[in-house]
């Protein structure tokens, strides 16, 4: 099936089954589930979690009890500045700064209590969380399809603060697994899938290694100020 047709069949299951939990509707956006809280529980019973200093979190709403179990267990979280649309555009929130966990941890509030760092600022991440509109067994993850979760990849490893060791996970709904999907060049793997039931540990798959710059239209660039800023250090 094509992404998008995957995309509302699962946007259309969690509504239709009253799985889907506030922001309503979950059309165009990572779905918010039922056991959102339970999956980030389990993920942080993992051996991945609690190896984990710094973590590169998604700022969707299924993901929140993550971001908050994080800075609780003491890792720093960086969140991306939404559409990456300021050269800073990564969020840090340390937990030995921060008073208000809740507060800071949701959309609005990571920029109001959150540092905004360049990505050069940012240090090794040893884990990424990743929100999914769905996500195959062999580890294959769907977006809501503006390539955003991707990007911000690409630009932490074109610095070199991920690399093939770096664990990438999301949390999600059982009825968010599906099979048969196709990784594009751009795709990054996931390589720990939580539900509230279970977890599933892919085998590892290639991941890209930097930013295909070729694949980047120029109105990205123009969007973005952190490629730009990026490309012109490549060039010199």
């Amino acid at each position: 099936m094509e992404k998008d047709a995957i995309r509302e069949r699962i946007w259309d299951d969690l509504e239709s089954s009253g799985t889907a939990r506030f922001p309503y509707p979950p059309h165009g956006r990572i779905p918010n589930f039922e056991g959102a809280k339970e999956a980030a529980a389990v993920l942080a019973d993992q051996p991945e979690w609690r190896a984990a200093a710094t973590i590169k979190a998604n700022p969707d709403a299924p993901q929140l009890p993550v971001r908050r179990r994080a800075l609780r267990d003491g890792k720093t979280v960086f969140m991306a500045v939404p559409r990456l649309r300021d050269e800073r555009c990564f969020l840090e929130l340390d937990p030995e700064t921060l008073e208000d966990y809740d507060a800071a941890t949701t959309v609005s509030g990571s920029s109001a209590h959150g540092t905004a760092v360049r990505p050069e600022a940012v240090p090794d991440i040893d884990l990424i969380v990743s929100g999914s509109v769905a996500v195959d067994e062999t580890g294959t993850r769907i977006g809501k399809g503006e390539g955003y979760s991707d990007l911000e990849y690409a630009i932490l490893r074109e610095l070199s603060l991920v690399d093939d060791e770096t664990v990438v996970a999301t949390t999600v709904h059982e009825r968010q697994l599906v099979s048969g999907l196709e990784a594009d060049a751009h795709d990054v793997p996931m390589d720990l899938i939580v539900t509230p039931e279970r977890v599933l540990r892919p085998d590892p798959a290639d991941r890209p290694t930097g930013i295909d710059w070729n694949a980047l239209a120029d109105e990205r660039l123009d969007e973005m100020p952190i490629l730009r800023a990026l490309r012109g250090d490549i060039d010199g």
